[in-house]
């Protein structure tokens, strides 16, 4: 049975799709009650292609994946209001203030988050992300019309807002620009092939699918052999300053997942893993002194595919949880 937090993500995964503006992420195959998306999608296809900046209002918990203008207005008082960004792998986030009327010394404030927050749990986790967790914080009441562009540092970001007095709220712009080098990424979808290329630069980066997936590594460049290795409290890659690991768990954050298997070395083929988690992440070290990159591909596990085993594949695991 999915955990709470599947349950959450796959929440956030599936507003995203069905939000004002997000339908075209939604494959309507047939008319009937679903033509409205259609329709809607069609209007927002048009209006982009026009030129035009998207516009519409946000909820209490709400997702964007789009740019746009973006206004919330409080009709009651709200104290737990948090809105998603996502981007694709190669995005960056810049979310501009237009307009804040909220009043910070009677209790409101509207903070960004370099990142996401589920549950207590980060992403990127602290070991993976270049601020401390206080500078991953920018908020509204402190820095005021000091800071009013914020641009995260992957292709997730979130702000958190609390407003007591009906009307009042704010206005956002989102823009995206384009990561040359992408490094800690939440998938939009349960499938996709990605390569993750670290250029002599000291930093890990992790790639997170939140679904049970069969994931897939065809190359694999580092500073080092041939090999393939199951983690293990004595083994692995311990002492190597590159290397890739693949992780399970149920939560949010990398740093707090299981570790499943070690790849320390270089090479080109396939090497296959099933993972049942409700989250998957590979994770990629890289002591700044090689050109490090994997290729990966990955698609989300089935019910046929819990019963099948390839000789290719490594051990399954996590299969408790779905």
């Amino acid at each position: 049975m999915p955990s709470a937090f599947q349950f959450q993500c796959l929440f956030i995964l599936i507003f995203l799709a069905a939000s004002k503006g997000e339908t075209r992420y939604l494959e309507v195959r047939d008319a009937g009650e679903d033509e409205p998306f259609l329709l809607l999608s069609e209007d927002l296809k048009r209006e982009l292609s026009a030129g035009q900046i998207y516009r519409r209002s946000l909820r209490c918990i709400d997702m964007l994946s789009i740019e746009g203008q973006f206004t919330f207005t409080a009709d009651q008082r709200q104290l737990h209001c948090a809105t998603f960004f996502i981007g694709e792998p190669e995005d960056l986030i810049t979310i501009e203030y237009n307009f804040v009327n909220i009043d910070c010394q009677g209790g409101d404030f509207l903070k960004v988050f370099d990142g996401w927050i589920l549950k207590g749990e980060k992403f990127p986790s602290s070991l993976d992300h270049p601020l401390t967790t206080s500078q991953r914080y920018v908020d509204f009441c402190e820095s005021g019309n000091i800071q009013r562009s914020i641009r995260s540092s992957q292709n997730v970001a979130m702000i958190f807002f609390r407003i007591h007095q009906p009307g009042n709220g704010f206005t956002v712009t989102i823009k995206k620009t384009t990561n040359l080098f992408p490094c800690n990424v939440i998938s939009q979808t349960p499938s996709g092939r990605f390569t993750m290329v670290i250029p002599h630069q000291h930093r890990n980066c992790s790639f997170s699918i939140i679904y049970p997936v069969v994931i897939k590594i065809s190359d694999l460049i580092l500073g080092h052999l041939n090999g393939l290795f199951l983690k293990k409290p004595s083994a692995g890659c311990a002492g190597v300053g590159d290397f890739v690991e693949l992780l399970g768990g149920a939560g949010l954050d990398p740093s707090k997942m299981f570790p499943l298997a070690d790849l320390c070395h270089s090479f080109h083929g396939s090497a296959q893993m099933k993972i049942g988690c409700d989250n998957t992440v590979l994770r990629m070290v890289s002591s700044g002194k090689h050109i490090n990159r994997v290729t990966f591909e990955y698609h989300q596990l089935d019910l046929q595919e819990t019963e099948m085993r390839k000789e290719n594949s490594i051990e399954e695991f996590c299969f408790p949880s779905i």
